[in-house]
């Protein structure tokens, strides 16, 4: 089955000074285009053909895709600094011009329309393609706006929740912070109970051991007292025996005399 080639469509309003609005809707393939142009009242057609396109192709040094591409930007929407022209051409005919700047120069490119011989139905088929375009927009910004609304109702309960959640975070901090804060406070009263009770039992442990001291003290001071006053006594009678004995001998030795 032989398959069609690739078919777009677009459709461009231009306001041109001194003329009235026209409509200028194109239909795009790969190697040629087709343009219908109305101002409500008159129509004008013109086909280009492979041939054609090709020809202009080659003159503007271009392949005829990137031709082809070149003409439906500036003819499928309106581009800014672009200065476009609808002129009389002859015989009925009209030419539309439009320009464009490639590497600092700028150019014009213009295509010659013929009038339609039927002006009603170009006309009738333009305003079907923009209802038809206008209908499948409304029905875009229907579908964007509910997708919208619902990414909204989504936001505000997320934005709900993440407050909730913030609240319970904040309650559940403050609880443990005051179950911690009392466990600590009980901590350190038991901690002080402890270092009490041992200042008390150092404090009672020290007192008999200074008495005892004091009582060996006191002990060994007597009994050091009483061995000297023992030494002393003999000494004493020592002394006093050595001095009795010399004495008596002299007396002796007078005797034997």
């Amino acid at each position: 089955m032989e398959t069609s080639p690739m078919m777009r469509h677009t459709c461009l309003k231009l306001e041109i000074p001194s003329t009235e609005p026209i409509f200028v809707k194109g239909t795009w393939f790969d190697t040629h285009f087709d343009l219908s142009i109305t101002d409500g009242l008159h129509a004008w057609v013109s086909n280009a053909t492979e041939e054609e396109v090709k020809e202009r192709a080659a003159q503007w040094d271009q392949p005829v895709t990137e031709y082809i591409e070149l003409v439906e930007r500036y003819l499928g929407f309106r581009q800014p600094g672009s200065v476009y022209q609808f002129v009389d051409a002859g015989d009925d005919h009209k030419r539309l011009s439009w320009t464009f700047e490639k590497e600092g120069t700028k150019l014009e490119w213009r295509w010659k329309l013929q009038p339609s011989p039927d002006s009603r139905k170009i006309t009738a088929g333009i305003l079907d393609f923009l209802m038809d375009a206008n209908i499948r927009l409304s029905e875009e910004v229907v579908r964007k706006t509910q997708s919208f609304e619902k990414l909204k109702v989504e936001a505000e309960k997320c934005l709900e929740q993440s407050e909730r959640f913030t609240n319970d975070k904040m309650e559940f901090e403050s609880e443990i912070y005051a179950k911690f804060l009392g466990i600590l406070n009980s901590k350190k009263a038991k901690l002080r109970e402890f270092r009490d009770q041992l200042s008390k039992q150092e404090t009672a442990g020290k007192a008999p051991v200074d008495e005892e001291e004091s009582t060996d003290k006191t002990e060994s001071y007597h009994s050091g007292s009483d061995a000297e006053e023992s030494e002393e006594e003999p000494a004493k009678n020592l002394t006093s025996s050595s001095k009795d004995v010399p004495a008596g001998r002299g007396r002796r030795r007078k005797r034997a005399n």
